[in-house]
């Protein structure tokens, strides 16, 4: 068991920590969860995971290496419950956008896009919509889109991360680029 000193060395340090690396660890988080809740959540699970195995670490790295380590091990582990989520119908999704003979229905086929993609990419109002319409697909398409396309993990890291099949990250990745597609034609090529 440990002493009263050593509990009270251990409650400072953290809260130095605290004070030093909660801003950047926040940054981190909401960078790679768009979420200030989720964000702040994480950040809070970092600290009480310090505080539960401060006596692991070694100093044989900067606190931060070892906070954010642990930030990023608590992100992944975002990542994989809100993949486990139940997600939208399958089939409900397929008859939304595709009629009997497997072809577009006509009010659903894509239209033409004539905007330069660096162009398009370097415009604030369309990163806004683009986020809009991330946040509105399930969560654990928004995973796969995420870390496939913003983070550009390859797809057999991320089958590992999510604890899916290549096949299934692969359906997932088409149905959330037919909802982004129809999203951001309707709030931006409109």
């Amino acid at each position: 068991m440990k002493d009263s000193s050593t509990k009270i060395n251990t409650s400072s340090t953290l809260t130095i920590w605290v004070d030093l690396y909660s801003d950047k660890l926040y940054s981190w988080a909401f960078h790679k969860t768009s979420s200030k809740e989720i964000a702040e959540d994480l950040v809070q699970e970092t600290f009480l995971a310090a505080l539960q195995s401060f006596e692991n670490f070694e100093e044989k790295s900067q606190p931060s290496t070892w906070l954010f380590s642990i930030l990023n091990h608590k992100i992944n582990d975002q990542y994989r419950t809100a993949f486990r989520m139940p997600t939208v119908n399958d089939t409900d999704m397929l008859e939304r956008f595709f009629d009997d003979s497997d072809t577009w229905k006509p009010t659903e086929r894509p239209n033409e896009w004539n905007y330069s993609e660096d162009n398009l990419l370097d415009d604030t109002d369309f990163l806004s919509v683009l986020e809009l319409c991330l946040k509105n697909l399930p969560d654990n398409w928004n995973s796969a889109v995420r870390l496939k396309f913003l983070e550009e993990k390859k797809g057999e890291i991320i089958c590992q991360e999510l604890g899916i099949s290549s096949t299934n990250f692969w359906q997932i990745l088409h149905r959330a680029k037919l909802q982004l597609r129809k999203c951001l034609e309707v709030n931006w090529f409109k």
